[in-house]
């Protein structure tokens, strides 16, 4: 893997700052992005000393959608690699009771996350080279009753990747779609999550540099979400729709 700049976009995430600091090990420049870029200074200073590599702070706004193109612009290079690390999952019940907070979490899965994939699938298709990494999710492999707003709007994002690595599949870019289940992370820290089921950050940090460097397409974290989704999407709908999972 050539040793080229690395956009995380949603820097301030726990799987976003693993993931950087991932690359930046590797010897990569490391491109951070996030909506408070001053609050990552910190995080830019360490990395820069522990790595011994080029890290830069930028200001962006997955909502924002003007200024995808302007944001991509101003970068000090064309990355080589762009991982999306964006997302807002909310609570269920919440997002169902009131509509603006639904369609924030929508937008913020799935309409921001492929606006600025878009912008940068142009760019890196006129170069002929490239990676994009959608850190996407299993909830969005089928809809369930506790979280269908938030696995709506994965699924659309899992759709997307989908079609544009069909369509860049002979421009020289490569499109990973990352599907975890559980995380540990400050966005699920408030959840009972089963240990067996639960990867730390570090591992879907690892399994994205692995899955680059093999030519992977499509991986889950962890590798048992792949059975337990398989059997959750065969289980025929007149059962499912009584089931509340």
């Amino acid at each position: 893997m050539s040793k080229g700049a690395v956009l995380i976009l949603g820097a301030t995430s726990d799987i976003g700052l693993a993931v950087a600091h991932r690359f930046a090990g590797l010897g990569h420049p490391v491109q951070l992005a996030a909506r408070d870029a001053a609050g990552l200074e910190a995080t830019r200073t360490d990395m820069a000393l522990r790595h011994n590599v080029e890290v830069t702070t930028h200001d962006f706004d997955a909502l924002a959608l003007e200024s995808h193109a302007g944001f991509i612009d101003a970068l000090p290079e064309l990355p080589r690699i762009a991982v999306c690390a964006v997302g807002l999952m909310g609570e269920q019940s919440e997002n169902e009771a009131d509509m603006e907070r639904a369609v924030r979490v929508m937008r913020s899965n799935y309409e921001g996350p492929a606006s600025i994939f878009g912008h940068l699938a142009n760019r890196f298709a006129a170069r002929g080279s490239g990676a994009l990494v959608g850190i996407s999710s299993v909830a969005g492999l089928r809809g369930r009753a506790t979280n269908y707003i938030y696995g709506s709007a994965k699924a659309g994002f899992t759709a997307y990747l989908s079609g544009l690595r069909n369509r860049l599949a002979g421009e020289g870019v490569h499109v990973l779609t990352v599907l975890p289940g559980f995380v540990a992370t400050r966005m699920t820290e408030d959840l009972e999550l089963p240990e067996k089921l639960t990867a730390e950050p570090e591992e879907v940090a690892d399994a994205i540099e692995a899955a680059l460097r093999k030519g992977r397409n499509i991986i889950y974290v962890r590798k048992i979400w792949w059975l337990i989704m398989t059997i959750i999407c065969n289980i025929p709908e007149r059962i499912f729709k009584g089931m509340k999972i």
